[in-house]
C-alpha cells in the first residue's frame, strides 16, 4: 500500500484563513494546493472581546469547505493553528464547538510567543543567511505583530515576542470610516512604537545584520514599491523608500481611493494601518534595510509537522530547560517520570479507552516539572508550580497543551476541585481525570525521595473496569520497610473519597 504523502497546514488568522497542502519529495516540501478565505475574524470582536455570531458562522463555513479538501487525510498529517483573535476571544469555546461540527481536525490556539517562534522557523528554513548573522523577523498580522531575533544557524530565536497590534485592530482604532490623514497615521505609528518600547534597547544591543518581513502587509509594501518602479533589482525596503511610499499613501483621502495594481480590494481595508505599524517598528529599531520573505508561520508549522532535518520535539527541550532553570532535583524528577510511565502502562492495559500519545506525553512533562514552584515555598508548591507553568513562555506548546500541563500540576497534591478544571477542546475530560490520578500516585510514592524504590512492589488495578476507581496493591515486605508511604496513601484515600465516583483502595499482598 502506497504511503500517504500529503500534509496540510491550516492557519486561522485574524484577517484570513489559509490552507496549504504539500508533499514531501526528496527532502523538500512541494506545495500542491493553496486556499485563502478572507474571514475578518478580528472585526467580529466587540469591546468585551467576544466574537459575534456572524463571525463564528463565517469561520465555520470556511472550515467546512476546507474539510472537503482534507477528506481522507490522516489526523497526524494535518495541523491547524489559530492566532491572535482566538487567543483573546472570551467566547472562543463557541467558535471551537461550531468548528467541531463541520471540521474533524483539532484546532490549536498558539501563544503569541509560539507564533513568533514558528514565524522565525519558517523564514529561516527558507532564507539563505550567513552563520555569523544576527537575524530579525517581523510579521504583521490582523490582530498582533510578531517579532523574533536569532543568531547564526540556530533555528530557535533568542527573542520571540508578540504585541497586540494588527492591521485589522489598528484600522478600527485609528482610521475611522477608513479615512486617511497624517494625524491618524502618526497616532497609529506612535502607538506601534510604544508597543515595542520595552524591548527596543535589547533588540538594538543584539546588532541586527539582516532583517526580513513576512505576510500580507509587508508583501503589499514590497509589491507597491515594485509598482512604483523601485526595489526592482534588490527587493529591499529602505527608510527612504518607506518614507516615499508613506508620502504617496497620505495623498489619498480614503482606503478605497488607493490605486496600485498589486493592491487587492480586500487588502485596501487594512493596508494603511499595517503600513503605520511597520513604519513605527522600522523607525523605533533604526532598521537600515529589510527584505520581504514569502515564508512565515505556515512554513514553520510544515517544517515541524513533516519533521525537518533532525527536527526533535521542541517541547521536550523546553521542559528540560525549564527544569534546569528552576534547579529541579533531576534525580527525583526522573524517578517520578519513571513511576508515571510504569503506572500509566498498567492503567492503559486495563482501561476501556486509549489515551493518545500526545496527551500521555504531557503527563510525563508534568511529572518532570511538578516542583518548579519549590523555589517560592513548599506549602503551596502545587499552586506555585501551576502558576509558573501557565504563565511562562513554553516554546512548542500550544495554548491548551500548556494549560493542561499547568492543570495536572495544580492538582498533583491535596484537595481537588473537579469543577475548576478548565474546558478543553483538544483533550477529553475523562482522560484528564485519569492523568491527574496517575500523577498524584506517582508523586506520592516518591515523597520519601528514595532512589532505590522498587516499582515492582506496586500493582495498579482498575476496580471493575471503572476508570476512576483504582486499587493499588503493595508488596507486604515493601510496606514493612516504608510505613510512611502507607500513611500518605491513607490521607490520599480521603482526598479521593471527597470526589463523586472516585475511589482509591490499598491492598497489601
Amino acid at each position: 500500500m502506497k504511503k500517504f504523502n500529503e500534509y496540510a497546514v491550516v492557519d486561522l488568522g485574524s484577517n484570513s484563513f489559509h490552507m496549504v497542502i504539500a508533499r514531501f519529495i526528496n527532502g523538500a516540501i512541494q506545495v500542491i494546493y493553496k486556499n485563502k478565505k478572507n474571514i475578518h475574524l478580528a472585526t467580529g470582536l466587540n469591546a468585551n472581546n467576544e466574537l459575534s455570531e456572524s463571525s463564528i458562522m463565517r469561520g465555520a463555513q470556511c472550515l467546512a469547505l476546507f474539510a472537503e479538501r482534507l477528506n481522507g487525510f490522516p489526523p497526524e498529517h494535518v495541523r491547524v493553528v489559530a492566532t491572535h483573535t482566538l487567543r483573546v476571544a472570551k467566547n472562543k469555546h463557541k467558535f471551537l464547538m461550531a468548528a467541531a461540527n463541520v471540521f474533524p481536525f483539532p484546532i490549536e490556539i498558539i501563544s503569541g510567543q509560539e507564533e513568533a517562534r514558528l514565524v522565525y522557523l519558517g523564514t529561516m528554513t527558507a532564507e539563505s543567511t550567513s552563520s555569523t548573522d544576527t537575524k530579525f523577523v517581523i510579521d504583521i498580522g490582523g490582530g498582533s505583530t510578531e517579532i523574533a531575533i536569532g543568531k547564526g544557524n540556530d533555528l530557535k530565536p533568542l527573542i520571540a515576542a508578540s504585541r497586540p497590534m494588527g492591521c485589522v485592530t489598528y484600522a478600527k482604532r485609528f482610521f475611522h470610516d477608513q479615512k486617511i490623514n497624517a494625524a491618524s497615521f502618526q497616532q497609529a505609528k506612535l502607538a506601534a512604537e510604544q508597543q515595542i518600547e520595552s524591548i527596543v534597547n535589547t533588540i538594538k544591543n543584539l546588532n541586527i545584520t539582516v532583517a526580513f518581513g513576512t505576510s500580507g502587509t509587508i508583501k503589499s509594501i514590497y509589491q507597491i514599491l515594485l509598482d512604483l518602479g523601485v526595489c526592482v533589482y534588490d527587493g529591499i525596503i529602505t527608510p527612504k523608500r518607506l518614507d516615499d511610499l508613506i508620502g504617496y499613501i497620505l495623498e489619498f483621502e480614503s482606503f478605497h481611493d488607493i490605486n496600485y495594481p498589486s493592491l487587492s480590494q480586500e487588502r485596501k481595508n487594512v493596508f494603511v494601518s499595517g503600513l503605520a505599524i511597520f513604519s513605527g517598528i522600522f523607525n523605533a529599531l533604526g532598521l537600515k534595510t529589510l527584505q520581504f520573505s514569502p515564508c512565515a508561520l505556515r512554513e514553520g508549522v510544515f517544517y515541524e509537522l513533516i519533521g525537518g532535518p533532525n527536527c526533535q520535539d521542541i517541547r521536550q527541550n523546553t521542559a528540560q530547560s525549564l527544569s534546569e532553570h528552576y534547579n529541579i532535583d533531576q534525580r527525583h524528577a526522573k524517578q517520578v517520570v519513571k513511576t508515571a510511565k510504569y503506572f500509566f502502562s498498567q492503567w492503559q492495559q486495563q482501561a476501556s479507552i486509549t489515551i493518545p500519545p500526545n496527551t500521555e506525553s504531557i503527563l510525563y512533562w508534568a511529572a518532570l516539572l511538578h516542583e518548579v514552584g519549590l523555589t517560592i515555598n513548599f506549602s503551596s508548591i502545587h499552586k506555585h508550580s501551576s502558576y509558573i507553568l501557565k504563565n511562562s513562555n513554553l516554546p512548542g506548546f500550544n495554548e491548551e497543551q500548556q494549560l493542561l500541563l499547568s492543570t495536572l500540576v495544580r492538582y498533583h497534591r491535596k484537595s481537588i476541585n473537579i469543577d475548576a478544571i478548565p474546558y478543553f477542546s483538544l483533550f477529553e475530560h475523562k482522560h484528564i481525570i485519569s492523568l491527574i490520578q496517575i500523577l498524584r500516585l506517582s508523586i506520592l510514592i516518591n515523597n520519601q525521595r528514595n532512589p532505590e524504590i522498587d516499582l515492582q512492589a506496586f500493582q495498579l488495578k482498575l476496580l471493575n473496569n471503572k476508570l476512576t476507581k483504582i486499587t493499588l496493591e503493595i508488596n507486604q515486605e515493601f510496606v514493612e520497610n516504608n510505613k510512611l508511604i502507607l500513611l500518605d496513601l491513607e490521607q490520599e484515600k480521603k482526598y479521593w473519597k471527597a470526589i463523586n465516583d472516585w475511589k482509591l483502595s490499598i491492598a497489601i499482598s
